[in-house]
């Protein structure tokens, strides 16, 4: 092998191997912008199915009922990302507004402890195919953005890493379950 090949093919690999593009994009004091990048092992079209089959890959923690088989979403505009309590009952944690299977899932809401204030989100799942030079390469991308805004007490400077953090979680164990099959 060549230096230059080398370079190139430790480059590819640590690309594949690094830990998921994540930031916090910007935080005023009327709201925040998350964005979270992976590369998927799977087309665009088997990652929005695994996406809405939520309950396989949603971390228990962050559910009410500690139990990510409650949790459904309902790919369709109007549709809900909803948790069922076991004895009747619910949360409505996002609402639908854009299904487009293997393109883009967007929904609306705040997520978790955030539903107590005055605010308002927009979530955007857009998955971009990719064109793989060799085999084993990615074969599709999936972009992650949350853009929250309204009124909350305190401010948003402690609640956007946070946020951020949990949805850094999330799309980490989606990757996982994407790529491997399994969410640890």
């Amino acid at each position: 092998m060549t230096p230059r090949f080398r370079i190139l093919s430790a480059s590819a690999l640590l690309c594949l191997t690094s830990p998921a593009l994540a930031e916090v994009i910007n935080i005023s004091s009327n709201g925040f912008q998350i964005r979270h990048e992976v590369l998927l092992n799977i087309p665009s079209e088997e990652a929005y199915e695994l996406l809405v089959n939520v309950s396989g890959w949603w971390n228990p923690s962050h559910t009410y009922t500690l139990n990510p088989k409650n949790l459904s979403i309902d790919a369709r505009p109007g549709g809900c990302f909803c948790e069922k309590y076991p004895h009747g009952g619910g949360v409505q944690h996002m609402s639908v507004v854009h299904a487009a299977p293997g393109k883009a899932l967007r929904m609306t809401g705040a997520l978790g402890p955030m539903q107590a204030h005055g605010l308002a989100g927009s979530m955007s799942w857009d998955f971009i195919p990719q064109k793989p030079a060799e085999a084993g390469q990615p074969l599709s991308k999936l972009v992650l953005s949350y853009s929250v805004g309204g009124y909350m007490a305190g401010g948003f400077e402690k609640m956007a890493p946070m946020v951020n953090a949990m949805l850094g979680e999330q799309i980490a164990r989606y990757k996982n379950f994407a790529n491997t099959g399994k969410v640890d």
